[in-house]
C-alpha cells in the first residue's frame, strides 16, 4: 500500500468533449449511480477499469454509498459497498489518511491524494474475500478529496484480476484527470450531500463537536438513535448484535455526559 499527495498546481489530462459533457451532466442527477458510471467510462477509456465507488466519510462515523457502478450492473457492486461499510471499512487504508487528525488539519482543502491498495497487501481474510476476492479485484487506486471540515470523499477505481495491477503509466494517467473527478465528486456533494445527510448528521456532528472522543462505533449508535432507529435496526445496519448497540450507545451517552435519548436530543438542539 502507498498513498501520495499530487503536487499542485497539477496539469488535468485532456478528455474528449462528449465525455467531458458526460462527467457534468451526471453531478446531482437523481440515479445516485450516474457518476460513479460517468467516471468509469471516462476511465476506462485509457485503460481497463471494472469498478467505481464514491463514499463519503462523515463526522468519523461509517462511509455512506454516494455512487457505485459496475460493468456487470445490478446491485452486485452495491451490495459489495454494504458490506464494506457495515464491516470492514476500520480495516481499510484509506483510513490512516482520512482518521489522521493532523492530516485534516494540514492538508488544505482542494488537496488530493491518491491511495493504491493490492488485494495481496490485505491482511484480513475476510475483508480481502469480500471486497477483492468475490468483486474479482486485484488492485484498487483510491482519490481523496475533503469539500469541509471532518468529511472526505473517496473516489474509488478497481481492476479486474485479469489486467493485473495499476502500471506506473496507468498511474500517471489517473493522476492527469484525477482534478476533474475530484471537482465534479465535490459539486455533486455540495449539491446533494447535505440533502442525503438529513438532520440526523447535522445533530450528530454536533454531538461529535461536544466530545470529540466518540469512537466510530458510538457515532454509528448515535445516528441511528437520531434517525429514530430501534436497536434491531441499528445492529441490522452495522452487522452487529442489538446487546452490542446498547452497549456502544451506554458509552456514548457517558462521554456525552447524558443518560437518555431525550437528553441526546436536547444536547444535540443546543446552539
Amino acid at each position: 500500500m502507498r498513498s501520495w499527495r499530487l503536487a499542485s498546481p497539477l496539469r488535468s489530462g485532456q478528455i474528449s468533449t462528449a465525455r467531458a459533457t458526460d462527467l457534468v451532466m451526471a453531478i446531482s442527477q437523481p440515479d445516485a449511480d450516474t457518476l460513479a458510471a460517468s467516471i468509469l467510462r471516462t476511465a476506462g477509456e485509457s485503460l481497463p477499469v471494472s469498478q467505481c465507488t464514491i463514499f463519503a466519510y462523515e463526522f468519523d462515523a461509517r462511509p455512506r454509498t454516494v455512487s457505485a457502478a459496475d460493468h456487470r450492473g445490478g446491485r452486485f457492486l452495491r451490495d459489495v459497498a454494504e458490506r464494506y461499510a457495515a464491516h470492514f471499512y476500520a480495516l481499510d487504508g484509506n483510513r490512516a489518511i482520512i482518521g489522521d487528525a493532523h492530516e485534516a488539519r494540514t492538508h488544505a482543502r482542494d488537496a488530493l491524494v491518491l491511495h493504491q491498495q493490492r488485494s495481496d497487501e490485505i491482511e484480513n481474510d475476510a475483508y480481502r474475500a469480500a471486497c477483492y476476492a468475490q468483486p474479482n479485484v486485484s488492485d484498487r487506486l483510491s482519490l481523496l478529496l475533503q469539500p469541509m471540515d471532518s468529511v472526505w470523499l473517496s473516489i474509488n477505481l478497481y481492476r479486474d484480476r485479469a489486467h493485473g495491477v495499476f502500471a506506473p503509466g496507468e498511474l500517471e494517467r489517473i493522476e492527469s484527470i484525477a482534478p476533474l473527478f475530484a471537482h465534479a465528486a465535490r459539486a455533486h456533494y455540495a449539491l446533494t450531500g447535505q440533502h442525503q445527510q438529513g438532520t440526523a448528521t447535522a445533530m450528530l456532528a454536533r454531538a461529535r463537536r461536544v466530545c470529540p472522543a466518540l469512537t466510530p462505533r458510538e457515532l454509528d449508535v448515535l445516528r441511528g438513535v437520531l434517525d429514530g432507529a430501534s436497536a434491531a435496526e441499528i445492529a441490522e445496519r452495522m452487522g452487529v448484535k442489538p446487546a452490542s448497540v446498547v452497549t456502544y450507545q451506554k458509552r456514548a451517552y457517558a462521554r456525552l455526559g447524558i443518560s437518555n435519548q431525550r437528553q441526546l436530543f436536547a444536547l444535540c438542539m443546543q446552539p
